[in-house]
């Protein structure tokens, strides 16, 4: 089968496309014809090492010190189940499912347990669609719901509302019953149309400086605002950061003991109930993905270069193999 690979960390170019063996299904296990990736920042970090602050030891530890412990790169993934092996229940060959995974899934064939993250593919997307889903949205959902525990009438800022995370937060946070502002730059129409009540032009103006307060802010931006940021909170306001700098735990960890602002990080981990959550989402039609490009698994150092040069506003899939179509296409013929 074809895979994406990179032996090596470094810019775009380290990728390639190559012939690699087809993996086959275990106990437990599904093989997944994957019909379409996403590249992800995430994606982007993995292939350069380029792991924020001081995560920098701890990703080349966890993903290989002096080159990739994986050299199939990919984290999101939709396709259709091809092979199941012993002992699974939950799905069936021929099932479209969609889900993540930390490696893997820039290959045209793809094997994972049915408890990890996957989930029947929402029939009312394309696979496209599905695989720009649990990225942002998964995310979103757990920073929000979870750790902010926003909730209905409550006023939600989202800083860097046209990127990946940011779309799916005004998404999820207008799905919670929020109030929601967006900032970003050029994109207020795109924003708008995802649900944003508001949205702050950081061109123009310094939400920071205005009057107004929020109950919760969310900051896909990387690094730590939480000072910067506390003067535009209300006085039991909760501010979530997707980065976790050292001052970022001590704020946290000093906030935590009073009833006033709380300063929030955490990890989004996928999972099988997340994945099964978001399918229900975007199946009632509460989310929907933004595709900026497409490109084909053959011109994998091409997306990836796209993604950091032309910081889209929306997602960058793959297109693995593309012969056969999704329930959605299917019912839309």
């Amino acid at each position: 089968m074809r895979a994406a690979i990179n032996t090596q960390y470094g810019p775009p170019g380290v990728l390639s496309s190559k012939e690699v063996d087809r993996p086959t299904a275990g106990h437990g296990e599904v093989v997944v014809e994957v019909h379409a990736s996403v590249v992800t920042q995430g994606d982007r970090r993995l292939r350069a090492a380029d792991f924020p602050g001081f995560m920098g030891l701890f990703g080349r530890l966890l993903f290989g010190l002096r080159r990739p412990r994986h050299s199939v790169g990919g984290s999101m993934f939709a396709g259709r189940v091809v092979e199941v092996g012993a002992g699974v229940t939950k799905l069936a060959v021929g099932d479209d499912v969609f889900g993540s995974v930390m490696r893997g899934a820039y290959a045209e064939y793809l094997a994972i347990s049915e408890d990890q993250a996957i989930a029947a593919m929402p029939t009312n997307v394309s696979y496209a669609e599905a695989a720009a889903m649990p990225y942002g949205a998964g995310t979103a959902l757990v920073f929000l719901r979870d750790l902010a525990e926003v909730r209905p009438g409550e006023r939600v800022l989202v800083v860097g509302a046209s990127g990946g995370v940011g779309r799916m937060a005004v998404q999820i946070a207008k799905h919670l019953g929020a109030e929601v502002t967006g900032v970003c730059g050029s994109d207020e129409d795109l924003v708008r149309g995802l649900g944003a009540d508001d949205v702050i032009d950081y061109r123009r103006e310094r939400f920071t400086e205005l009057e107004r307060r929020w109950d919760v802010i969310l900051d896909t931006t990387e690094g730590d605002h939480f000072r910067s940021y506390r003067r535009a909170l209300t006085p039991r306001g909760r501010y979530l950061s997707l980065y976790v700098t050292p001052r970022l735990l001590w704020e946290m960890a000093v906030t935590k003991l009073g009833e006033g602002q709380r300063a929030i990080a955490g990890v989004a981990q996928g999972s099988a109930a997340l994945t099964e959550e978001l399918r229900e989402l975007v199946q009632q039609g509460a989310l929907r993905a933004v595709i900026a490009e497409r490109f084909t698994l053959e011109d994998i150092a091409r997306a990836h270069a796209f993604l950091e040069t032309q910081h889209p506003h929306g997602s960058v899939v793959v297109d693995v193999v593309a012969s056969t179509t999704s329930s959605a296409e299917i019912h839309a013929t």
